[in-house]
């Protein structure tokens, strides 16, 4: 049993990298997808927000369809669904298309998101020790190898259609290898089975708050950091690039060095001291003299936020007996603050300035320190399954 268990964290740790590599072959290619459908910035950025809207109309089927089919036979099936949905922009021809494909796109990203992250709560369950922040870890490794294969499509003037055609075959059979080795849970006799759609609970809402904050300085370093070097500090492209760079890097360092962090310090006082750290991030960035200190405030924001959202899916696992249904409540506040902060930075910014905009980032994280202990662990809550 030892020996299934810690089988089955190393394969859904593939499956993280699976999810993340899907992500990151399509970023790269946004520039072709663009022109190949022919729409303008504004429209791009209007058919970009479907993505979210279909993660978050979709996220509460998760947890019936892994109740109907069992825990292994669900994760195979939404995670090939993710996968192959990797070709669907690439062949949209103009904008409706466009926004079809991405909300199909971002349907299929959820739901899979979702499964994956219950089972990975359920292996750190009977490991009794912290392993989301690993996994998470192990997402942003796939996302990185993914944009890394997709540079060097997009280098070699590969069309996107055939990159993500080819893409999307490996890594469907990659991550049908990897499910079948991950736990493979049924509900129980007297298990009522989660409805379609509902409400999350209150407690997996206070939760997503917390992953709110975390995720909305997250969209915003990640959207703005270069432009706020060039615009506020008037760097050279190649530098302000270097900002994202390095902000995703420490974000990605962090999470795979998190778990033992969190085993030594546990989640809320791991999230209390994250919160301050990113909060320094965020005053260094605000308060920078030069391209320096700036970048250096940056590299804090993603250390400081790397872990929050881990532990966010970690405690609503743990917050009553669905736990797929919590952490698509917390996954779909999550995915809002995604959506929305590029553009609250934006408007802030036409407004008064990017520097009162990361000034708004930088009060978000401090909320990380004051409500942390909504994360503490609750053990009598512990999901209800047995494997076979």
């Amino acid at each position: 049993m030892v020996e299934e268990v810690r089988r089955a964290r190393y394969a859904v740790g593939a499956v993280f990298c699976v999810h993340g590599a899907v992500t990151g072959s399509f970023a790269t290619r946004v520039p072709w997808i663009q022109d190949h459908a022919g729409v303008s910035a504004g429209q791009l950025g209007l058919s970009l927000a479907f993505p979210a809207l279909g993660a978050a109309l979709a996220m509460p089927l998760a947890a019936r369809i892994s109740h109907r089919l069992g825990t292994r036979t669900a994760l195979r099936g939404l995670l090939a669904l993710w996968t192959l949905a990797l070709i669907l922009p690439s062949l949209a021809p103009n904008l409706l298309a466009l926004c079809g494909a991405l909300l199909v796109y971002g349907a299929t990203a959820g739901m899979a998101d979702v499964a994956m992250n219950a089972l990975g709560v359920e292996v750190e369950h009977r490991l009794k020790k912290s392993i989301m922040s690993g996994l998470h870890g192990m997402w942003s490794v796939g996302a990185l190898l993914g944009s890394g294969v997709g540079t060097v499509a997009a280098h070699l003037d590969i069309s996107a259609q055939l990159h993500h055609a080819v893409v999307a075959v490996v890594l469907t059979v990659l991550g049908a290898f990897a499910c079948h080795y991950v736990l493979n849970l049924h509900p129980t006799e007297d298990e009522v089975a989660p409805p379609r759609f509902a409400l999350p609970p209150k407690s997996a809402l206070l939760i997503g708050a917390v992953g709110f904050c975390a995720v909305f300085a997250e969209g915003a370093s990640l959207d703005w950091s270069a432009i706020y070097l060039e615009d506020v500090l008037t760097t050279s492209a190649g530098v302000a690039a270097a900002a994202t760079t390095g902000f995703t890097l420490t974000m990605a360092v962090a999470r795979i060095a998190g778990d033992a962090v969190v085993d030594r310090f546990g989640a809320v006082r791991t999230v209390r001291i994250s919160g301050l750290i990113a909060t320094l991030g965020g005053l260094l960035v605000v308060i920078a003299p030069n391209p320096v200190i700036a970048m250096a405030g940056f590299g804090l924001l993603g250390l400081g936020i790397a872990v929050v959202v881990p532990l966010a899916f970690a405690a609503a696992g743990h917050t009553g007996p669905n736990p797929s249904q919590a952490i698509a409540g917390v996954a779909t506040v999550t995915y809002a603050s995604g959506l929305v902060a590029p553009s609250i930075i934006g408007g802030i910014a036409q407004a008064s300035s990017l520097t009162m905009s990361f000034i708004v980032v930088t009060a978000l994280t401090t909320g990380l320190a004051f409500f942390a202990g909504v994360l503490r662990p609750k053990p009598s809550t512990a999901p209800s399954a047995q494997a076979g």
